[in-house]
């Protein structure tokens, strides 16, 4: 189960690391954002590839809340159950 999110902008493209309650992490890109992306959008595919993470694996819903923005050309979410299913 996702407990936590970070998206990196690199010159290839958007990366991403899924933390997960069990303390693996699962790394991968964003194939379908752009590598000129806005950081908005590179942020929404990820969490909507996490939301449906959730649900797909573990049949959960779950709500993804970015942090404050830190440091250049990185962002860090967390990832909590949520009470009900997120609206279309």
């Amino acid at each position: 189960m996702p407990k936590g999110v970070v998206l990196v902008a690199t010159p290839e493209g958007w990366r991403h690391s899924v933390l997960t309650v069990d303390g693996e992490v699962l790394c991968g890109h964003l194939a379908e954002v752009p590598v000129n992306a806005d950081p908005a959008e590179a942020r929404a595919a990820t969490a909507a590839m996490v939301v449906g993470l959730a649900h797909d694996v573990h049949q959960a819903h779950v709500h993804v809340t970015w942090d404050p923005h830190r440091e250049p050309g990185s962002w860090t979410a967390q990832v909590n159950a949520a009470a009900t299913p997120p609206k279309p």
